[in-house]
């Protein structure tokens, strides 16, 4: 009997701390749509797989200092309403994390998708039968992608079960989430095997932000970055690599803007601007991952900032 009380007063007391820690946390959310930052490393996580480097040793060391795949949430706290933009192999944990600023609500009230490579869209997978088998999820896709996913198994048998409703995007147009919020695609250039790549411009009133997890290089692109972040409130930017040299292969095949590049190229801009700066999607050899690295103080010292995993970034 003894043991069997303890064991009661022990999930009571377990889950009258999680709800508490649950409402502190609801009561935090701001009046105004936010952005939750809910994963920060390149496709393959942050530690990689089979990496017995020092760099992902220290997470084996630490298991807090391991990092979801990049993807950003969005909330609008007017209408309860949620999105997430790319769904990677951590859909699961981040749903969930985005889901405790929506109350009474346990998935975004839409998808959308960058490009067709890993770290991605997998994450779709777990809308489909073997999971949880959602009920017409939106997802926003641009044309490639949404071929890909509507004739390519087993991302196909998502539509045909009608887990996911696919929503087609329009490159540089407008798509309206709700009176408030709109987003727009950009086509970039990337490794476009299987799909485009896009990144998002995301429009609040008069506000801006941007997300671009990936992209070749910036001068690859036919539209100025400097110009674009001199217009949005918020750039979330593809930081992938820190510098040349940082893996043990030509660096020219998966082509990235490192940030030593990005940080010589926006140094032009007004210390305001570069505040706007939120580098993101690290790869794990990025000693931005570590945040007593010189890296990581340099990119302070230069008025950029480094995305946080969980943390909240208002327009």
């Amino acid at each position: 009997m003894k043991v069997r009380y303890f064991i009661s007063l022990l999930s009571f007391v377990l889950l009258a701390n999680c709800q508490q820690k649950k409402i502190k946390k609801i009561a935090k959310i701001p009046k105004e749509p936010f952005f939750v930052v809910l994963g920060v490393a390149q496709d393959a996580g942050y530690p990689q797989i089979a990496c017995l480097k020092t760099c992902c040793e220290k997470t084996r060391v630490n298991p807090q200092s391991e990092r979801m795949v990049s993807c950003i949430g969005l909330v609008d706290p007017t209408s309860n309403q949620s999105w997430i933009f790319d769904a990677t192999p951590d859909f699961t944990q981040q749903t969930e994390l985005l889901s405790s600023y929506t109350p009474n609500k346990t998935l975004p009230d839409g998808v959308f998708l960058s490009h067709g490579h890993i770290g991605h869209y997998t994450g779709v997978m777990y809308l489909g039968r073997e999971a949880m088998s959602a009920n017409r999820t939106p997802v926003y896709t641009m044309p490639r992608m949404l071929n890909y996913l509507s004739n390519n198994g087993p991302w196909s048998q998502l539509v045909t079960n009608k887990n996911i409703q696919l929503k087609p995007l329009v490159k540089d147009s407008l798509q309206v989430l709700n009176e408030r919020i709109s987003v727009v695609p950009l086509e970039v250039p990337h490794r476009d095997e299987y799909t485009e790549t896009v990144g998002f411009e995301i429009h609040y009133k008069e506000k801006k932000a941007l997300f671009i997890p990936d992209i070749d290089k910036w001068e690859k692109w036919d539209r100025s970055i400097l110009d674009y972040i001199k217009k949005v409130d918020i750039a979330f930017l593809d930081a992938t690599f820190f510098k040349n040299g940082e893996i043990n292969r030509d660096m020219s095949e998966v082509p990235h803007p490192f940030v030593e590049e990005s940080m010589k190229l926006f140094s032009q801009l007004s210390k305001k601007d570069k505040n706007k700066v939120h580098f993101i999607h690290f790869n794990h050899t990025n000693p931005l991952l570590d945040e007593s690295s010189e890296a990581f103080k340099s990119v302070l010292e230069n008025n950029f900032k480094v995305a946080v995993e969980k943390s909240i970034v208002t327009f």
